[in-house]
This record gives structure tokens, sequence and C-alpha cells, in this order.
């Protein structure tokens, strides 16, 4: 009754305060119309449903995968087909094919060109992917030139040159085996023959004189 008084004594409050129910009233009606706004133009399905499901159909849009791509008739389909192996020139691999000498040592070319005596002169052969000094002429065997003046290196590098050759002669031999070829190394001194037979008695080791 207090309260009912004084608005009925007091007209300026009662107009004020129909000013703020109005200024309240003005926007709640603006932010309802905002949300129905962007409700319609996200989710024009949506349009017309509550606030309270609107996060489920925001939640159920990015849940949905794009289609995918139709896959093709069954008769336009064809498996790939696997690349042949070839070698660097496109021929097969266990093919010689004769390559310009790929060292500028004169001398050890030479000895690779006639110890064996290779069936390319001037040529290394490239078989199965690795160049070889020569290809002996009427034989299936690969050679290795090395011309070192081995007997003139300390014992540290001794060890060091003949651990470092087993290895790459046994990976050469395995190389040339694989497409049928025999491997034989060229070696300038009988020294440098012995240490390496010590450390591998199965390679085929030859000594051919050559000097640097």
């Amino acid at each position: 009754m207090g309260v009912g008084f004084c608005v009925l004594v007091a007209p300026e409050i009662v107009v004020g305060a129909v000013i703020v129910l109005g200024v309240v009233v003005v926007a709640v009606a603006i932010k309802e119309a905002l949300d129905a706004y962007e409700l319609r133009h996200s989710y024009p399905e949506e349009a017309g449903t509550s606030r309270g499901t609107k996060v489920s159909s925001r939640e159920a849009e990015a849940q949905r995968k794009p289609k995918l791509k139709p896959e093709p008739a069954e008769q336009d389909w064809q498996p790939p087909v696997p690349p042949v192996p070839v070698d660097r020139t496109g021929r097969a691999s266990c093919e010689p094919v004769p390559v310009p000498h790929a060292g500028k040592d004169d001398l050890h070319n030479e000895c690779a060109d006639r110890f064996p005596p290779n069936r390319y002169p001037d040529n290394d052969v490239l078989v199965n992917g690795k160049r070889f000094d020569a290809l002996q002429v009427g034989a299936r065997v690969l050679w290795e030139i090395k011309t070192y003046q081995f007997d003139t290196y300390s014992e540290f590098l001794r060890d060091r040159v003949i651990e470092d050759q087993v290895e790459e002669f046994q990976e050469d031999r395995d190389i040339a085996a694989a497409c049928g070829y025999s491997f034989v190394v060229g070696v300038s001194s009988a020294a440098h023959r012995e240490a390496l037979l010590r450390q591998d008695p199965s390679l085929k080791i030859v000594v051919t004189g050559c000097k640097r």
C-alpha cells in the first residue's frame, strides 16, 4: 500500500518506471531478433526452433562429413602398373652398359683397359646400378682395379685402407653375383693382395703390377 500510494502521489516515478521497462523490453526484443536472424542464415532448416535446440543443430552440423566423390564405375578402373626395374640408362639392370671412365687417372684407366683386358676400352661398365672398372673380354667377369702405392703406407693407414676395401669388395661381389658375374680385384703389389686375403680369403685378388 505504501508503494502504491507513492506511485499515485508521484506521477514522475511512474513515467520513469515506464521508460526503464520500455528500454528493457526493447533490448530483449532486439536480442531475440538478432538470434532469429543468425539462426535463419546459418541454419535455414532449423529456423523457428527454440534457442535450446540451436546449439544442438550447430553440433550436428559440425559432425556432418562432406560427401565423398563417387567411386568410378568398375569397368573404368584399372590397377596401377608396377615400374620395370631399370638402371640409369633405362636398360635392364643386369645388361652391361659401357660408360666413360669416372676417374681422370690415366695410369689407372690404362691398367683397367689393358690387364683383364677390358671389353669396352676407355670405358667403365655399369651393371646392376654399379660402376665396375672393366668387363673381361670373352668372360662374365667384372673387375675392380686398384693402383694404390700400398707398400709405402704406414701400418695404421694400411689397416684403414684394407678395412674399407674389403667391405667395398664384398658389396661389389654381391652385386655382380646377383647378375651372374664373377668378380675379381686387381692390385699393384703382392703386399696389398696378401693384406686383403688375410682379411677375407674368399676374395679373388690378382697382382697386376700396374704403377701410378
